[in-house]
């Protein structure tokens, strides 16, 4: 069974801004960020691949100075923010884990996958 999970109103998040949260799924609580970027939201863990530490130092600072990529504060990996991926920096090709987003009027949702018994 899958389960849609309200994380906030497109409003929330204005074009070329990210922001974070904490959201309680049916595995626990997830620390996740959301980009909008050219019309189109992306959502990832907020864990990055090389540390396993959050991205953010300072709440809802996901992207670098031009707004064009994900930058992870502990060493400056910078993300695309389409895919995920890491094109600079210790973590090169690896990837951030996305999460599955879809927008219902003006909410954006994610993806709860709970197991059936």
């Amino acid at each position: 069974m899958v389960n849609w999970l309200k994380i906030c109103d497109l409003s929330a998040l204005p074009e070329d801004s990210s922001r974070g949260f904490c959201i309680s799924t049916s595995a626990g609580l997830a620390d996740i960020f959301l980009v909008r970027k050219s019309g189109e939201v992306r959502g990832y863990l907020n864990q990055c691949p090389h540390t396993g530490g959050p991205l953010d130092w300072v709440p809802d600072q996901f992207l670098d100075l031009d707004r064009r990529l994900i930058q992870c504060a502990t060493h400056d990996a910078l993300f695309r923010i389409d895919d995920g991926v890491c094109v600079a920096g210790p973590c090169a090709g690896q990837s951030l884990v996305a999460i599955d987003l879809k927008q219902e009027g003006n909410d954006v949702c994610m993806r709860d996958v709970v197991s059936e018994k």
